[in-house]
């Protein structure tokens, strides 16, 4: 190979990377149970731990609960499989006002 080549094959390489690295942006606010339930937006573990630091962002705490978390995000999951068209933060606003 030439020296030339080597250095156009580098720098395709180099701009094509940046395509590589596309983010996501989801709206919470419209995941559905079934969506949440069924990994259709992405792990239900990971939206639950952006959902319980929203909520503790809310209440102006800093203190998380693991069995709490745990136990609420159960809650959640046995609530979305029987409303399953709902929004996952309907599902948890109406579970955070029932446990008050």
């Amino acid at each position: 190979m030439t020296k030339k080549t080597v250095f156009l094959s580098a720098a395709l390489a180099c701009l094509a990377a940046p395509g590589a690295h596309a983010q996501v942006q989801i709206d919470v606010a419209k995941i559905t149970c079934e969506q949440w339930l069924l990994f259709k937006v992405a792990d239900p573990r990971d939206i639950g731990l952006w959902l319980s630091g929203y909520y503790h962002g809310k209440a102006g705490t800093t203190v998380v609960e693991v069995q709490q978390l745990k136990d609420k995000s159960e809650q959640i999951k046995t609530y979305c499989r029987q409303h399953l068209q709902q929004p996952v933060m309907e599902a948890v606003d109406k579970l955070v006002k029932e446990s008050k």
